[in-house]
């Protein structure tokens, strides 16, 4: 790209993107959103301006970057979160692993009903079982005991969300999961820079996902990740998601295996061309190039993200505490470092304050909230009209409350101290004019 070509993008991305003054009151405080300047954009150009377009250099580069940022050998760039996590279970039933191990119908997989639909869609999709256990209210993931009191003859797997990046107790999970010759996926999307025990979420299940949704720590427009340590799993994966392909060649790519027209596979004749053999049922998931690129640009910025929320947190935290009476404020373990997607609340029970009056109260000050994803999955009308066939372990206690009572707001790097304050304020008013009105 040349220097006037350059100045007249970054003279473009300053005159279409200018700073913002915060007015309370006027200006809107988001729960999320994506944080960019003129290197996304010079990036992005620059591979448009290759022609490639699909995946290519852009992302082979993205994919190493991540693996070696999360401390694993592969990933794979898909189109979404939920493409990944579909991808994560589907190479699961997959004829290529053994027999003991791939995933078959009515096989059981442990998982959460308080958590995001496509965690769990790709659970029944392939005709498993989910089996619901509770989680605990203020950290919101399940106890190891809780996933222990689940397990069955029919437990094949277990799926579960670091809930808006406060890590569960993963390396016990993954011990377990050990044991008992069980699957371990790590939903990590909402989790991207979090800690346990030192080593990064997403390395310690079989497989792990991101999603690179605007909303998330970083971003390539639409986009997510497969992660896993294990090459049969990961030749699995890129399969699924480059059509189903038997051919291992990167796009554009011809004749890597130098065996192209010697294979005999299925019913086809000696030497059908390896491009065009499928051996597993996939789809065209890919990440574009372009994406990518704009994916490098932000992964620049993703230790400065992953701070800002911490920062945005801790500081909220501490701005909450005068509230615990009204509220049971977010709690982690003492061993995860998370790197948080936003900041949750529940309503304590008999605090007299309503969470729709709450809501709307916030929404005429322009500050955005936003529930626990589906609150109680099994009982969004989906699972009731398709009479979705599940087992639920104990009682869901906690996830209705988290239906009923929960509610989280942003610590996203957009949002300023200022506007955390403004948030702050907002919370005391509507508790001073609540409990005026309830006297």
């Amino acid at each position: 790209m040349n220097n006037d070509l350059k100045t007249l993008l970054i003279n473009e991305y300053k005159n279409n993107f200018p700073g913002k003054i915060f007015i309370p009151g006027e200006s809107v405080v988001p729960v999320s959103g994506k944080i960019f300047d003129e290197n996304e954009i010079l990036m992005a150009t620059e591979a448009v301006l290759e022609g490639w377009w699909t995946e290519g250099k852009y992302s082979q580069q993205l994919e190493q970057k991540i693996a070696s940022f999360i401390g694993v050998k592969s990933c794979s760039l898909v189109n979404s979160g939920s493409s990944a996590n579909l991808i994560a279970i589907t190479a699961l039933t997959s004829k290529k692993l053994p027999e003991n191990k791939r995933l078959k119908p009515g096989d059981e997989v442990i998982t959460v009903a308080a958590g995001f639909p496509t965690t769990i869609n790709p659970i029944i999709t392939n005709g498993l079982v989910p089996v619901f256990v509770d989680v605990e209210l203020g950290y919101y993931n399940p106890s190891l005991n809780s996933i222990k009191n689940a397990y069955s003859d029919k437990t094949r797997a277990i799926i579960i969300a670091h809930t808006l990046g406060n890590p569960y107790e993963v390396d016990k999970i993954a011990e377990f999961c050990q044991e008992k010759n069980l699957w371990l996926i790590e939903d990590n999307c909402d989790a991207l820079g979090s800690d346990y025990k030192g080593k990064k979420t997403g390395s310690f299940g079989h497989i792990s996902t991101l999603s690179f949704y605007p909303a998330h720590h970083m971003t390539t427009a639409e986009g997510g990740a497969v992660l896993s340590n294990d090459l049969l799993l990961t030749k699995i994966i890129r399969s699924l998601r480059d059509w189903g392909r038997d051919c291992w060649c990167p796009t554009g790519k011809d004749d890597t295996c130098h065996n192209r027209f010697g294979w005999k596979l299925g019913c086809l004749p000696q030497g059908y061309d390896h491009k065009y053999i499928y051996s597993e049922l996939g789809y065209n998931l890919k990440m574009t190039d372009i994406q990518a690129a704009l994916g490098l640009a932000q992964f620049e910025k993703l230790p400065s993200f992953v701070a800002r929320r911490k920062e945005n947190f801790y500081y909220l935290l501490e701005k909450f505490k005068k509230f615990d009476k009204y509220f049971i404020l977010p709690q982690y373990l003492s061993e995860a470092d998370p790197s948080w997607f936003g900041f949750l609340l529940t309503i304590k029970e008999n605090s007299g304050i309503n969470r729709t009056a709450l809501i709307k109260y916030f929404n005429s000050k322009k500050i955005g909230t936003r529930l626990l994803f589906a609150g109680n999955i099994t009982k969004q009308p989906y699972f009731i009209n398709n009479k979705i066939d599940y087992r639920v372990v104990g009682e869901l206690n906690n996830t209705d409350t988290i239906m009923n009572n929960t509610f989280w707001i942003g610590v996203f790097p957009g949002i300023s101290l200022q506007m955390l304050d403004y948030i702050s304020d907002c919370f005391e008013n509507f508790l001073e004019i609540n409990l005026a009105t309830n006297k």
